[in-house]
């Protein structure tokens, strides 16, 4: 790596080189223990002599800022100045700005990996085990293929062709949806779908219609954008639509698999929210996050699949299917927002990468996906049962848990008086991540209790970890 020096002349040259390198220490720009390249590398590449260099080198070390290593080379010195103080939040025209993005939690934050548990019920994580490497690697060196073969320009904001035809097929297949390949938006995960949907419905002071208990990320996002959003309570058919209040923009739901709860909405209950948001004129983001997962009873469309208006905004994503690293979502868009979130989507990032795009294009294609759902669901369905039994045996005395069909969490409501905290706590100490409910309450009274997922733990471990939470219990009373 070249040190960035500029020598312009043929005057004073070892003061220029002096002074660059010192304000360069004194600044940062060369942090403390940077090597310094070899002053005949230096040397050559400023065009000065070498005795330049090493003179300079030589003079910035008697002074304490360099420090020479016998068979390594020349080091800034780790006592060297330190830059001035840079300004603080506090010094700054927007600190009170910077103290609202502080001051949002962050309850679904995943642990990094030096933080990782032994078991974790974590929601919306999978395992590593069960990722499709070999299919992914093919698809991939597909990817790599087509990227070879393409201009260096940038690719379209929308996302590839091929991806979306993919994404179409799939979902239309799976999920009922109905669209067309121009419909669709590929985005770097579902949140960079709530966001581009949400920069172009909302304003400041705009109304949210939110589930409470809901998905807080989605929350945060409204309220960081400056909207006002208003709490909106569900039961066991879910959100209550004669609760929605008037003027508002965006109704945010997850219908097929109510965060953190579960249930999925009932028919009647879809036909009153789309009847709401055609009488507000406001859209409703369809959060279909991990409802490819179905265990029981009839399968359900989606809300977009009976939308005749063009109100419906349905997202979706691949984190929960193949992996969350891979950030790949998608936005089915009705025709009087399309153009306006496209647009905010060029303007944001130009484009989602387009390696994982051409790979994900024929993984779907070429029947990979449908393939690894099978077998996911099969292993989803064996830890889900198995906890199920657990809460109906052992745990019952405290835990009862809250019917769901769908997906690879579900809530388990405290039926006693539970010092949650407590409990969560000292199951840390025994390597077992456990997570609270209550976090996901916003207005309406909190219901203490945990969300367990079941897509990151191994189902070996769902007994063992199990035991672990039942002795604690036991032991707090």
């Amino acid at each position: 790596m070249e040190l960035h020096l500029v020598i312009t002349g043929r005057k004073d040259l070892a003061a220029q080189l002096y002074q660059q390198l010192r304000e360069a220490i004194a600044t940062g720009r060369l942090s403390a223990g940077a090597q310094l390249p070899p002053s005949r590398l230096l040397a050559e590449q400023l065009g000065i002599s070498r005795k330049t260099v090493s003179d300079t080198y030589a003079t910035l070390t008697y002074e304490g800022l360099l420090v020479g290593r016998i068979g390594r080379g020349t080091f800034v010195n780790a006592w060297a100045p330190q830059p001035d103080r840079v300004q603080t939040a506090t010094d700054l025209a927007c600190a009170a700005n910077l103290g609202k993005w502080a001051a949002l939690p962050s309850p679904m934050r995943h642990p990094t990996d030096d933080n990782i548990l032994r078991y974790e019920f974590i929601g919306g994580a999978t395992t590593r085990n069960q990722f499709p490497q070999d299919e992914w690697r093919r698809c991939t060196q597909h990817a790599l293929r087509r990227i070879a073969q393409h201009s260096g320009f940038y690719s379209q904001p929308e996302g590839l062709p091929a991806l979306r035809s993919a994404i179409a097929g799939h979902i239309a297949f799976s999920r009922g949806v109905k669209c067309l390949d121009r419909d669709i938006v590929v985005t770097n995960g579902a949140q960079q779908a709530l966001d581009l949907i949400a920069r172009v419905v909302l304003e400041p002071g705009s109304i949210v219609a939110m589930e409470d208990p809901g998905y807080s990320p989605a929350r945060q996002l409204f309220v960081a954008m400056g909207a006002s959003v208003a709490s909106v309570p569900v039961d066991d058919q879910g959100i209550r639509v004669e609760d929605i209040p008037e003027g508002t923009r965006l109704i945010y739901v997850t219908p097929s698999h109510q965060f953190p709860l579960g249930m999925p909405m009932s028919q009647p209950r879809r036909e009153a929210l789309l009847e709401r948001a055609i009488e507000l004129g406001a859209i409703i983001i369809e959060d279909d996050y991990d409802s490819e997962f179905r265990y029981a009873g009839r399968p359900t469309d989606s809300l977009q699949s009976m939308d005749t208006r063009g109100v419906v905004a349905y997202v979706g994503t691949f984190s929960k299917t193949l992996l969350p690293q891979l950030r790949l979502g998608y936005a089915v868009l009705p025709p009087a927002i399309y153009a306006a979130v496209l647009k905010a989507k060029q303007l944001t990032d130009q484009h989602c990468s387009t390696l994982p795009q051409w790979a994900l294009a024929k993984f779907i294609s070429e029947g990979y996906l449908l393939k690894h759902i099978r077998r996911c669901h099969s292993v989803y369905a064996g830890r889900r049962e198995r906890i199920l039994q657990r809460l109906a045996g052992d745990l019952s005395p405290w835990f009862e848990a809250v019917p769901t069909v769908a997906g690879f969490h579900m809530a388990a409501l405290c039926k006693v008086p539970v010092d949650i905290t407590l409990l969560i706590e000292m199951a840390r100490q025994a390597e077992v991540g456990l997570y609270p409910l209550d976090v996901f309450y916003h207005d309406a009274p909190a219901r203490p209790g945990l969300i367990i997922g079941f897509g990151a733990i191994e189902t070996l471990d769902i007994d063992p970890a199990l035991d672990k939470v039942r002795d604690i219990l036991q032991q707090i009373g």
